[in-house]
């Protein structure tokens, strides 16, 4: 049998060739491809009569299924617009010093260590940074008031990302 990507690979190719039928046959399994009006169909079917045929499936036209992703990628620039970001320059961002998963409290059921509106000071643990199993307690280097967490518990979290801000004092 043929393996989804290189059924995938085939389609593109023949979309993009002027060839509108293409058939290919290879150890009991068989591709027809047929473009209509920009349309392709694909059938798959094996050789063997006791196998069950496979569905035919049908593309929508490329220019279509473009305007789909079009809009698949503007839709979190949108959400983007719309998240509150304090611009503030007198604040201090407390960043991750690693990549990992972000967690506010020590255990699932015990309180945040922090939250907006608690006063720290420079070693004042913030947060748990977990990679790869080790769990990484960071401070936040600063003296001052949590103004805003920046990411939610149990996110992924990339190096220098800005975890919390803070107003120093």
């Amino acid at each position: 049998m043929f393996k989804v990507q290189e059924l995938r690979e085939i389609i593109k190719l023949v979309d993009n060739s002027s060839i509108d039928e293409f058939v290919y046959e290879n150890d009991g399994a068989k591709i027809k491809l047929k473009k209509n009006n920009g349309v392709i169909t694909e059938v798959v079917a094996p050789k063997k009569e006791d196998a069950v045929a496979a569905p035919v499936v049908e593309q929508a036209p490329v220019q279509e299924t473009q305007s789909v992703q079009v809009q698949k990628a503007a839709e979190p620039v949108v959400e983007e617009k719309a998240a509150p970001v304090v611009a503030d320059a007198s604040l201090h961002k407390v960043t991750s010093p690693m990549v990992g998963t972000f967690y506010q409290a020590p255990s699932p059921d015990a309180p945040p260590y922090v939250k907006v509106g608690d006063k720290v000071g420079e070693e004042t643990i913030v947060c748990i940074v977990e990679a790869m199993k080790l769990f990484n307690e960071i401070e936040a280097e600063i003296k001052g008031e949590i103004v805003e967490v920046l990411v939610k518990d149990g996110q992924l979290v990339e190096y220098g990302q800005p975890l919390f801000l803070v107003k120093p004092e």
